[in-house]
Protein backbone atom coordinates (compact mmCIF):
# COMPACT_ATOMS: atom_id res chain seq x y z
CA UNK A 1 0.00 0.00 0.00
CA UNK A 2 1.23 3.08 -1.16
CA UNK A 3 1.78 5.64 1.99
CA UNK A 4 -0.61 7.60 3.18
CA UNK A 5 -0.03 11.47 3.32
CA UNK A 6 -1.18 13.02 6.70
CA UNK A 7 -2.43 16.23 7.63
CA UNK A 8 -2.84 18.22 10.81
CA UNK A 9 -5.24 21.55 9.89
CA UNK A 10 -6.04 24.26 12.10
CA UNK A 11 -2.73 24.43 14.36
CA UNK A 12 -3.02 27.64 16.21
CA UNK A 13 0.31 27.82 18.00
CA UNK A 14 3.69 26.99 17.71
CA UNK A 15 3.50 24.33 20.33
CA UNK A 16 0.84 22.66 18.16
CA UNK A 17 2.75 23.17 15.43
CA UNK A 18 5.76 21.31 16.85
CA UNK A 19 3.96 18.39 18.31
CA UNK A 20 2.54 17.83 14.76
CA UNK A 21 6.34 17.53 13.38
CA UNK A 22 7.33 15.66 16.24
CA UNK A 23 4.99 13.06 15.86
CA UNK A 24 5.27 12.81 11.75
CA UNK A 25 2.42 15.02 10.02
CA UNK A 26 3.30 15.50 7.02
CA UNK A 27 1.68 18.84 6.61
CA UNK A 28 0.18 21.14 9.07
CA UNK A 29 -2.63 23.45 7.90
CA UNK A 30 -3.28 27.15 9.25
CA UNK A 31 -6.77 28.71 9.04
CA UNK A 32 -7.56 32.18 7.83
CA UNK A 33 -11.47 31.78 7.62
CA UNK A 34 -12.58 34.08 9.96
CA UNK A 35 -15.16 32.02 11.18
CA UNK A 36 -13.27 29.31 11.96
CA UNK A 37 -12.69 28.72 16.15
CA UNK A 38 -9.47 27.52 14.81
CA UNK A 39 -8.81 30.69 12.53
CA UNK A 40 -5.27 32.94 12.88
CA UNK A 41 -3.96 35.91 11.72
CA UNK A 42 -1.59 36.50 9.04
CA UNK A 43 0.72 37.50 11.58
CA UNK A 44 0.08 34.88 13.91
CA UNK A 45 0.42 32.37 10.95
CA UNK A 46 3.63 34.22 9.85
CA UNK A 47 4.99 33.28 13.70
CA UNK A 48 3.40 29.48 13.18
CA UNK A 49 5.13 28.82 9.79
CA UNK A 50 8.66 30.31 10.49
CA UNK A 51 11.38 27.09 10.98
CA UNK A 52 9.24 24.96 9.61
CA UNK A 53 11.52 21.98 8.50
CA UNK A 54 11.94 20.95 5.05
CA UNK A 55 9.68 17.92 4.07
CA UNK A 56 6.87 19.51 6.11
CA UNK A 57 4.48 21.27 4.25
CA UNK A 58 2.65 24.36 5.49
CA UNK A 59 -1.11 24.67 4.15
CA UNK A 60 -3.06 27.68 4.05
CA UNK A 61 -6.90 27.23 4.13
CA UNK A 62 -9.51 29.66 2.54
CA UNK A 63 -12.79 30.18 2.24
CA UNK A 64 -14.49 32.22 -0.29
CA UNK A 65 -11.87 34.50 -0.13
CA UNK A 66 -10.26 37.41 -2.28
CA UNK A 67 -6.99 36.24 -4.49
CA UNK A 68 -4.93 39.29 -3.69
CA UNK A 69 -5.01 38.33 -0.09
CA UNK A 70 -4.36 34.76 -0.60
CA UNK A 71 -0.85 35.30 -2.68
CA UNK A 72 -0.60 37.71 0.30
CA UNK A 73 -0.59 35.03 2.68
CA UNK A 74 1.66 32.43 0.16
CA UNK A 75 4.26 35.58 0.03
CA UNK A 76 4.33 36.15 3.88
CA UNK A 77 4.06 32.48 5.18
CA UNK A 78 5.91 30.52 2.25
CA UNK A 79 2.68 28.61 1.37
CA UNK A 80 3.65 25.28 -0.09
CA UNK A 81 -0.14 25.02 -0.82
CA UNK A 82 -3.53 26.68 -0.61
CA UNK A 83 -6.83 24.68 0.18
CA UNK A 84 -9.71 26.03 -0.92
CA UNK A 85 -12.65 25.25 1.63
CA UNK A 86 -15.40 27.02 0.09
CA UNK A 87 -17.96 27.89 -2.69
CA UNK A 88 -15.02 28.10 -5.17
CA UNK A 89 -16.29 27.09 -8.74
CA UNK A 90 -13.60 26.12 -11.57
CA UNK A 91 -13.01 29.35 -13.10
CA UNK A 92 -12.33 30.84 -9.90
CA UNK A 93 -9.58 27.77 -9.37
CA UNK A 94 -8.29 28.48 -12.67
CA UNK A 95 -7.10 31.72 -11.34
CA UNK A 96 -4.39 30.09 -9.01
CA UNK A 97 -2.52 29.10 -12.49
CA UNK A 98 -0.14 31.43 -11.93
CA UNK A 99 0.59 29.95 -8.26
CA UNK A 100 0.80 26.63 -9.46
CA UNK A 101 3.30 27.62 -11.94
CA UNK A 102 5.63 28.67 -9.03
CA UNK A 103 5.24 25.87 -7.09
CA UNK A 104 2.19 26.11 -4.84
CA UNK A 105 -0.13 23.04 -5.21
CA UNK A 106 -4.10 24.34 -5.14
CA UNK A 107 -6.23 21.36 -2.93
CA UNK A 108 -10.14 22.34 -3.98
CA UNK A 109 -12.03 20.74 -1.15
CA UNK A 110 -15.50 19.21 -2.18
CA UNK A 111 -18.88 18.78 0.67
CA UNK A 112 -19.78 15.37 -0.35
CA UNK A 113 -24.16 15.12 0.61
CA UNK A 114 -24.39 12.76 -2.19
CA UNK A 115 -22.71 11.08 -5.63
CA UNK A 116 -24.09 14.27 -7.28
CA UNK A 117 -21.28 16.17 -5.40
CA UNK A 118 -18.54 14.46 -6.66
CA UNK A 119 -19.35 16.19 -10.44
CA UNK A 120 -17.30 18.77 -9.51
CA UNK A 121 -13.86 16.98 -8.93
CA UNK A 122 -14.21 16.06 -13.07
CA UNK A 123 -12.86 19.72 -14.26
CA UNK A 124 -11.55 21.20 -11.01
CA UNK A 125 -7.53 22.26 -11.88
CA UNK A 126 -6.65 20.86 -8.60
CA UNK A 127 -3.25 19.28 -7.21
CA UNK A 128 -5.71 17.30 -5.02
CA UNK A 129 -9.08 17.14 -4.03
CA UNK A 130 -10.29 17.10 -0.20
CA UNK A 131 -13.52 15.21 0.27
CA UNK A 132 -15.43 16.32 3.51
CA UNK A 133 -18.80 16.26 4.85
CA UNK A 134 -21.99 18.98 3.87
CA UNK A 135 -23.21 20.79 6.67
CA UNK A 136 -24.99 23.52 5.56
CA UNK A 137 -23.70 26.86 6.66
CA UNK A 138 -20.25 25.57 7.87
CA UNK A 139 -16.75 25.18 5.64
CA UNK A 140 -14.79 21.97 7.41
CA UNK A 141 -14.01 21.63 11.18
CA UNK A 142 -17.51 19.92 11.54
CA UNK A 143 -16.00 16.44 13.52
CA UNK A 144 -19.03 14.91 10.55
CA UNK A 145 -18.47 12.51 8.40
CA UNK A 146 -19.72 10.92 5.14
CA UNK A 147 -21.03 8.13 3.36
CA UNK A 148 -17.16 6.84 2.53
CA UNK A 149 -18.83 4.31 0.07
CA UNK A 150 -18.43 7.67 -2.39
CA UNK A 151 -14.84 8.23 -1.94
CA UNK A 152 -14.59 4.90 -3.70
CA UNK A 153 -16.56 7.21 -6.94
CA UNK A 154 -14.20 9.94 -6.38
CA UNK A 155 -11.19 7.89 -6.56
CA UNK A 156 -12.70 6.55 -10.38
CA UNK A 157 -11.44 10.42 -11.18
CA UNK A 158 -7.93 9.26 -10.94
CA UNK A 159 -7.12 12.10 -8.99
CA UNK A 160 -5.04 12.73 -5.18
CA UNK A 161 -7.76 12.12 -3.18
CA UNK A 162 -7.73 13.40 0.40
CA UNK A 163 -10.22 12.53 2.94
CA UNK A 164 -11.72 14.54 5.99
CA UNK A 165 -14.63 14.59 7.93
CA UNK A 166 -14.73 12.92 11.57
CA UNK A 167 -11.58 11.54 11.30
CA UNK A 168 -9.75 10.34 14.63
CA UNK A 169 -7.30 7.57 16.13
CA UNK A 170 -10.13 5.60 16.25
CA UNK A 171 -11.43 4.80 12.99
CA UNK A 172 -8.70 6.34 10.23
CA UNK A 173 -7.24 2.78 9.83
CA UNK A 174 -10.38 1.27 9.10
CA UNK A 175 -11.38 4.00 7.03
CA UNK A 176 -7.46 3.72 5.13
CA UNK A 177 -8.49 0.44 4.95
CA UNK A 178 -11.75 1.38 3.18
CA UNK A 179 -11.10 4.22 0.98
CA UNK A 180 -6.87 3.78 0.19
CA UNK A 181 -6.86 7.27 -0.28
CA UNK A 182 -3.97 9.46 -1.61
CA UNK A 183 -4.04 11.34 2.34
CA UNK A 184 -6.43 11.94 5.26
CA UNK A 185 -6.44 15.62 6.78
CA UNK A 186 -8.00 15.91 10.65
CA UNK A 187 -8.71 18.96 12.98
CA UNK A 188 -10.94 18.72 15.53
CA UNK A 189 -10.26 14.65 15.86
CA UNK A 190 -7.09 15.18 17.62
CA UNK A 191 -7.95 18.42 19.89
CA UNK A 192 -8.88 18.70 23.36
CA UNK A 193 -10.75 21.48 22.27
CA UNK A 194 -11.18 23.32 19.59
CA UNK A 195 -7.88 24.75 18.14
CA UNK A 196 -6.18 22.96 21.19
CA UNK A 197 -4.29 20.19 20.01
CA UNK A 198 -3.79 16.66 21.94
CA UNK A 199 -0.54 15.47 21.58
CA UNK A 200 -1.62 12.11 22.81
CA UNK A 201 -4.17 12.29 20.28
CA UNK A 202 -2.01 13.09 17.30
CA UNK A 203 0.52 10.17 18.56
CA UNK A 204 -2.22 7.78 18.09
CA UNK A 205 -3.43 8.99 14.84
CA UNK A 206 -0.33 8.79 13.40
CA UNK A 207 0.27 5.40 15.06
CA UNK A 208 -3.06 4.09 13.31
CA UNK A 209 -2.40 5.63 10.03
CA UNK A 210 1.25 4.20 9.65
CA UNK A 211 -0.27 0.36 10.90
CA UNK A 212 -2.89 0.63 8.09
CA UNK A 213 -0.07 1.00 5.89
CA UNK A 214 1.81 -1.76 7.05
CA UNK A 215 -0.84 -4.47 6.96
CA UNK A 216 -1.61 -4.54 3.44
Amino acid sequence: MARVRVKFCGITSVEDRDNAITVGADAIGVVFFKESPRFVSLKKAEVIAKDTPPFVSTVGVFVNEHLEFIEECVERCGLNAVQLHGDEDVKYCLRFKGLQLKGVKLIKCIRVRDWESLAAIEDCPADAIILDAYKKGLYGGTGEGFDRSLAAIASEYGRNIIISGGLNPDNVYKIIKEVRPYGVDVSSGIESSPGIKNIELMERFIEEVRQAEIEE
